[in-house]
């Protein structure tokens, strides 16, 4: 017999699963701590926990990962450099990057060069910001019609640094040239992120003498090859909820179900019709960011259970940022439940976000951002062993405003530590897979803090998270009325309230405690599959092998349609004679580059299906080839297991 081996790195917990390939039964599962900054220890602790007579037998390894999507939602990505390249209108839209550079270039909506290119102030640039990042980004203007700048800027680059480097044109043949620079931006900032994972777990799948097929989930639902996973991390930045929407609908059994995969740094809401996931054609949206990359269409909030709970002015608020629960800190730092006792507690006039009681911070170790003097003062003061906020200024002897402890989480080095929704569940009883004693210490002194009792502010805290829950469900399925409106309906503010005609299915963990409370609230079929605690991992093996490509053909001039034509794609801007010799090019072309890459995911010829999509442009009275001629050609393949 033959398996799979499925691999979910999520923020909180690494999950895998041996799943009999011909059967699809679940043999074994594991799930361990995600341990930070190396990712090595928790893949290892996960399959190390794992029926050791299938390892042999493997034939597919299949990951998906959060990791992705949780760096761009809390701002810990890696330092780049965007270099934009002719003209971009969009200078006060913003841009994830902090080093950025306007060159002269760019290309007009033919492929004709409109400025020569400034490659030699795009030098100086590159020297001058080459220590103070980790990657490039180059977006130049249409290059979708013709990439030649921004591959002869990256050929530069290539030549004064050994870095990632990424292009714009590489990711995304759509018009919008400002989503598309977003779009090369956060794929720069995650390349360091994804390459330390995917190297982590090609390095222990080895180890393991297991020489199985490398594969990687997308965030639209398909699989890739470990390979281009790694040029296109943008492409994964959702694969932990494509996998939990794909893993829902298996273990359900519901081919079509709305998923609400409760994860450590977030909720996320999807939906699969007919076994395919609903896709967002104006690109995915991750941490407020546009951009251009075809993702499952999510509605997702920052609210997991690992996100902090902080208290002012009386008031309780859960994340958006994740911190290590109190219950899990306890088991990682012996000595943390004294420590949490007898801690002194800010004043409550300068409570915030960051700065709170039962809050405590430790030095991460993987940052790589330049960090300021004061900056450097903190950290010289932190160690390995959690530190609160009264202890860390009275040693450092300063102050320590919020900004800047703000600033060192965003940069990565520093981790938090607080109380959580996690904790909560501890108090009362749901769940107890870590220090209940901490958990409870930890609610007493928040409860002091919100001037209520210790049980009253966690059922208050568990009845919220399963409020933001049904609000992200309904946000999900009713996209045209106003979030307001929803939020009064389901806190009771009408005289009505919320019925889903499809199946809810609950995945990730813990999620059980909240399926009665959520039924209060939205009128469903709330389902809890078994497995629902490894479901990433399973939905990562069960994705099919989908990718997508587009080809423009147009004739060169208008005023000889007849003659001389040309293709615009992802191989850049190709001419030819006829209409019809573009056109069997795009169709050849696309079909071969389909082929390749299902080839490399391990799917067969005769289990791909191509569907072409054609819309033509021809004005009425029009004797000649097509004005425009826009092709997507899809390749769809069996799951490879």
């Amino acid at each position: 017999m033959k398996y799979s081996l499925g691999i979910d790195a999520g923020g909180t917990y690494t999950d895998v699963v041996i799943i009999e390939n011909n059967s699809g039964e679940v043999v074994s599962s594991n799930k361990a701590l995600t341990t930070y900054p190396d990712l090595l220890e928790g893949i290892e602790n996960s399959i190390d926990g794992l029926d050791f007579q299938y390892l042999e037998d493997i034939a597919v390894v299949s990951v998906s990962t959060t990791l992705a999507t949780n760096t761009v939602l809390e701002n810990t990505g890696y330092p780049v450099a965007l270099i934009l390249i002719g003209e971009h209108g969009s200078e006060s839209e913003g841009f994830p990057s902090q080093h950025i550079f306007h060159a002269n270039g760019g290309h007009d909506h033919k492929g004709l060069e409109m400025q020569e290119l400034d490659i030699k102030t795009i030098e100086s640039f590159v020297e001058n910001v080459k220590d103070k990042v980790s990657a490039f980004a180059i977006s130049s203007h249409f290059s979708i019609r013709n990439p030649d700048h921004e591959i002869k800027t990256r050929e530069m680059i290539q030549t004064i640094v050994d870095m990632p480097v990424v292009c714009g044109h590489e990711l995304s043949q759509d018009i919008g040239a400002y989503e598309r620079a977003v779009t090369a931006t956060l794929n720069a900032r995650l390349i360091p992120v994804i390459k330390q994972f995917i190297e982590t777990i090609v390095k222990e799948i080895r180890r393991r003498g297991i020489s199985a097929r490398l594969l990687m989930l997308k965030c639209d639902g398909s699989v890739t090859g470990i390979e281009d996973a790694l040029k296109k991390p943008i492409e994964t930045v959702f694969s932990g909820p494509a996998a939990s929407l794909i893993g829902a609908s298996h273990l359900s059994g519901r081919h079509t179900c709305v998923t609400i995969d409760v994860g450590g740094t977030s909720t996320d809401v999807s939906s699969i019709s007919k076994g395919v996931p609903e896709l967002s054609e104006s690109g995915g949206i991750v941490g407020g960011w546009k951009t251009r990359v075809r993702a499952i269409h999510m509605e997702t909030s920052a609210m997991g259970g690992d996100s902090g709970i902080w208290t002012r002015k009386g008031g309780l608020f859960i994340g958006p940022r994740r911190v290590i629960p109190l219950s899990l800190a306890a088991e990682m730092y012996p000595g943390f439940v004294s420590k949490l006792k007898n801690a002194s507690h800010p004043q409550r006039d300068i409570c915030d976000e960051n700065i709170q009681p039962a809050r405590f911070f430790v030095k991460n170790g993987s940052g790589k951002h330049e960090l300021t003097d004061s900056e450097r003062k903190v950290l010289d003061v932190l160690g390995n062993e959690p530190m609160s906020y009264r202890e860390l200024t009275s040693i450092s002897r300063s102050h320590i405003s919020s900004n800047m402890l703000d600033s060192l989480i965003s940069k990565r080095f520093i981790r938090v530590i607080g109380f959580t929704p996690t904790d909560v569940l501890h108090v009362l009883g749901d769940y107890e897979q870590w220090n209940v004693e901490a958990a409870s210490i930890g609610a007493d002194i928040l409860a002091r803090f919100a001037f209520s009792s210790k049980f009253e502010i966690c059922e208050t805290l568990k009845e919220k998270f399963a409020l933001n829950m049904a609000y992200d469900l309904m946000c999900f399925s009713l996209p045209n009325i106003e979030k307001e409106s929803i939020m009064d309906t389901l806190t009771g503010n009408y005289s009505a309230t919320f019925k889903m005609k499809l199946p809810v299915v609950l995945i990730g963990g813990p999620v059980a405690p909240y399926v009665k409370l959520l039924g209060k609230i939205v009128d469903a079929d709330i389902i809890l599959p078994d497995h629902a605690d490894v479901g990433n991992a399973i939905g990562a093996l069960y994705g099919k092998g989908i990718k997508r490509l587009e080809y423009l053909i147009r004739p060169a001039s208008l005023s000889e349609p007849d003659q001389d034509f040309i293709v615009f794609s992802q191989n850049g801007r190709k001419s030819f004679q006829t209409y019809t010799q573009a056109y069997d090019y795009s169709i050849d072309n696309g079909k071969n580059v389909l082929f390749e890459y299902m080839k490399s995911c391990g799917i067969k010829k005769d289990q791909i299906s191509f569907n072409i999509k054609e819309k033509k442009i021809i004005p009425e009275g029009w004797k000649h080839p097509p004005m425009e001629t826009q092709l997507t050609i899809m390749g769809i393949g069996t799951s490879p297991l």
